[in-house]
């Protein structure tokens, strides 16, 4: 498989811990005391979802507030102004959850990295194909772990990344199938965003890293 010339590759921080916190809120002012107990318990990079109202206005005071600490990406961008609005607001990577050509390209002409993605191996190889720093099966639990597995089968290099239902009990199960990364959502954040638990988020983030540390 020949190598894409505009694919940017995927951040050192993923690959280190590879685990994408998903957060979903009514608002983003919601988003501060969660992405703070997230990053002080080891996730290193967090989606930021366009459906939360605010979500692009408020990127650039959420990264000044994680500093090097952790990435920000924005995830639901279906469109490609979408795409370079995050991008102008600061965002370190972009997910979508179809194949959208011109989300690619607006991502490739600033060099930043997106996931892009699809279920069939048709959507996802030609997300690959298009330049997508890394394809995400969506949703990966109608599909489960193995689907990685036979993926790699035709598409050796293919980078991949499992979103939609992924639980903890599931991210070892992912990562040993070649995954880059697991997507976490709700088993992760649980209520945290409502006005839940904010020492239960920890320790969720703590096991969700340490799953990852071990299946790595």
């Amino acid at each position: 498989m020949t190598e894409h010339p505009t694919r940017t590759a995927p951040s050192a921080a993923l690959r280190r811990v590879p685990v994408i916190a998903v957060l979903r809120a009514s608002a983003a002012d919601r988003y501060d005391a969660v992405v703070d107990v997230l990053v002080e318990n080891g996730i290193r990079s967090i989606e930021l979802t366009l459906t939360t109202p605010g979500t692009i206005e408020h990127l650039p005071a959420l990264c000044a507030r994680v500093g090097d600490a952790a990435e920000i990406g924005v995830g639901t961008v279906t469109t490609g102004d979408q795409a370079r609005r995050a991008i102008g607001a600061g965002a370190a990577y972009l997910v979508t959850p179809v194949v959208r050509t011109d989300v690619i390209e607006a991502a490739a002409a600033a060099r930043v990295a997106v996931l892009v993605g699809g279920l069939t191996p048709t959507e996802l190889f030609t997300a690959w194909e298009a330049g997508a720093t890394a394809v995400k099966v969506f949703p990966a639990q109608t599909v489960g772990a193995r689907f990685g597995s036979h993926l790699r089968g035709p598409f050796p290099d293919i980078e991949f990344v499992p979103s939609g239902g992924v639980g903890l009990d599931d991210v070892g199960d992912w990562l040993g199938a070649g995954a880059l990364a697991v997507s976490l959502g709700g088993p992760l954040v649980g209520d945290a965003l409502s006005g839940g638990s904010l020492p239960a988020l920890a320790g969720r983030a703590r096991t969700a890293v340490a799953l990852a540390e071990a299946a790595r």
